[in-house]
């Protein structure tokens, strides 16, 4: 196993003693170690490569001279499961320090005496939109309901196959929206597909005032480090100013977290990460070799093969995808 010079895709060591001797184990995330019953020993060093041979013997060495901690951000906000430990830092706790940041950003721009109940979009933003209800004194509830046999919508093929999934994966239970303010608290905001089903969801239940809030910052850039994500025309918040996102998502107020915030959160709990990998929000790519050419070839590449998915899942909503995509961006 080996983990990038950069530091930027997780990678952990975990043991297990047993009767035939040292068994080890190589894992992403620490809870794939803990459920399968091997003891966490350390995450593995950017650049460092680790070899188990036949007999069980552990080797370790630095194949990367300049290498650097700059941990993918994202995994934070949204890929890690909660219960998982990056670098020394835990991922409930983080996203728990998130809601803290957020409910901060959220009073000082809207009048939170006005909100009824905060709401989470199960499961990611949970943590946050607890700590979000705490920290502004206002109610928390779940209005929406998971169906478990949903896979997560971002990285599903096709924006008409994304569209129903949201639908699908998500019931709103109408008791907990009628005649109500509510903040509903994601971890972050991609396509936009989501949030906007999400508002309209809510709004068919009865609400009678939507305020969107993202513990994350806007997502306008694609992420090129082996994260299955849309490319910059697929993502919402590219070249469109807030004021044009929170149209399309159809909220009656969008609240975004800001990257200074968010990066605070996890530097709260382990101040020895002084970098990230952050590009989906900020654009810097930290390994330097990646050019516009290579975005726009990635791009013309995914868009062909997205909208050959969307043509083969649905070929009347392939089409009213594309109009209204050309009517937001004549727009």
């Amino acid at each position: 196993a080996f983990r990038d010079p950069f530091g930027i895709r997780p990678l952990c060591i975990g043991k297990i003693d047993t009767p035939e001797g040292t068994e080890w184990m190589i894992a992403s995330e620490s809870v794939a170690l803990e459920g399968l019953g091997y003891t966490f020993v350390r995450d593995v060093i950017p650049g460092e490569a680790i070899y188990i041979d036949l007999d069980g013997n552990f080797h370790t060495r630095q194949c990367a001279p300049s290498a650097s901690l700059n941990p993918c951000i994202f995994e934070y906000v949204y890929l890690a499961r909660p219960d998982s430990t990056i670098d020394g830092v835990t991922v409930y706790n983080v996203r728990m320090r998130m809601g803290d940041y957020l409910a901060e950003k959220i009073r000082a721009e809207t009048d939170v005496s006005k909100i009824d109940v905060v709401m989470p979009i199960p499961d990611s933003s949970r943590p946050a939109a607890l700590q979000v209800a705490k920290r502004l004194g206002i109610s928390y509830r779940e209005g929406f309901f998971k169906n478990r046999y949903i896979g997560r919508t971002f990285i599903m093929p096709g924006q008409a196959v994304r569209k129903k999934s949201v639908r699908q994966k998500l019931n709103a239970m109408r008791i907990e929206f009628k005649d109500k303010t509510v903040l509903i608290v994601d971890d972050s905001i991609v396509r936009g597909t989501t949030s906007y089903e999400i508002v309209q969801m809510a709004r068919e239940s009865g609400a009678k005032k939507v305020i969107f809030a993202s513990a994350a910052p806007p997502v306008r850039f694609p992420n090129v480090y082996g994260i299955d994500m849309p490319t910059r025309s697929e993502l919402v918040a590219y070249g469109r100013t807030h004021d044009e996102i929170n149209d399309l998502i159809g909220a009656d107020q969008l609240i975004y977290q800001s990257v200074e915030d968010m990066k605070k959160a996890v530097q709260d709990i382990n101040p020895n990460i002084k970098n990230f990998e952050a590009s989906c929000f900020d654009g810097n790519y930290i390994t330097g070799d990646i050019t516009e050419a290579y975005l726009d070839a990635l791009e013309a590449a995914r868009n062909i093969a997205n909208n050959e998915e969307d043509r083969k899942s649905d070929p009347s909503d392939f089409a009213r995808s594309q109009l209204h995509l050309h009517l937001a961006n004549g727009d």
